[in-house]
């Protein structure tokens, strides 16, 4: 696992082999400790920032560079 820091100086550990495709770039799975029991979060490979928002359908948008992730779940009553 790759280490990195939050934007207050924490670290945390980007899991190379985990993460889902962007239009940018991966996102991969970080977490709070190396031996990875417990999940921080994601963290954006085009620009790499840990400054990601996902919502309640799956989707994740890097707050930073714009990367997106499609929804895992959809409603068909929303098209």
């Amino acid at each position: 696992m790759q280490r990195t820091e939050t934007d207050d100086g924490d670290a945390v550990y980007v899991s190379e082999t985990e993460g889902d495709r962007g239009s940018k770039g991966p996102f991969l799975v970080a977490y709070e400790t190396r031996d990875a029991d417990r999940r921080y979060g994601w963290f954006c490979s085009n620009c790499e920032s840990l400054d990601n928002a996902m919502d309640a359908m799956g989707r994740i948008k890097c707050n930073r560079c714009g990367n997106f992730r499609k929804p895992t779940e959809w409603d068909a009553a929303h098209e």
